[in-house]
């Protein structure tokens, strides 16, 4: 039996503010093949998953919290107890817009690394508007800034 735990799995901090951890895959000791999940604090006030997309289906399932979601066209706000559905290719982007932190889980499938990740500690994300498309109409920006220090290499 392989037994994880939130309370002693370290994961990642992100420039875009917010912390990742890993509870199957990644750095997880619980591995699946079909399957990631993890869990995520955005900082208040701005955290955030930035503007991109993956050939994976996904979908955020937000515990605490209020966030704008942009998905394609779409923006929203997203509070406790919802989830969003995010298709395979979909641009999406998620910003806490509150006073407190934004914790919420995602799972994907199949499982396996996802280009932002890499990305945004390299500094490298593609820009909206630019590189991809653009964010809905009055959305909050992207975070494209590098880390503090420069890129980091993973």
């Amino acid at each position: 039996m392989i037994i994880g735990d939130l309370g002693e799995i370290k994961g990642r901090t992100y420039p875009a503010r917010r912390l990742t951890q890993n509870l199957v895959g990644g750095a997880s000791p619980v591995q699946c093949e079909n399957f990631a999940m993890g869990y995520v604090t955005l900082e208040p006030n701005g955290g955030q998953v930035p503007w991109h997309n993956q050939d994976s289906e996904e979908v955020y399932f937000v515990i605490s919290g209020t966030g704008e979601m942009c998905l394609g066209e779409e923006r929203r706000e997203l509070v406790s107890g919802q989830i969003v559905q995010i298709p395979p290719g979909v641009f999406h982007q998620l910003t806490n817009i509150g006073n407190e932190p934004l914790q919420f889980i995602y799972c994907y499938g199949p499982a396996g690394d996802v280009a932002h990740w890499r990305q945004e500690l390299a500094g490298t994300l593609p820009k909206e508007g630019v590189d991809v498309p653009s964010l809905p109409s009055g959305a909050q920006p992207q975070c494209v800034d590098l880390p503090v220090g420069g890129p980091v290499i993973i």
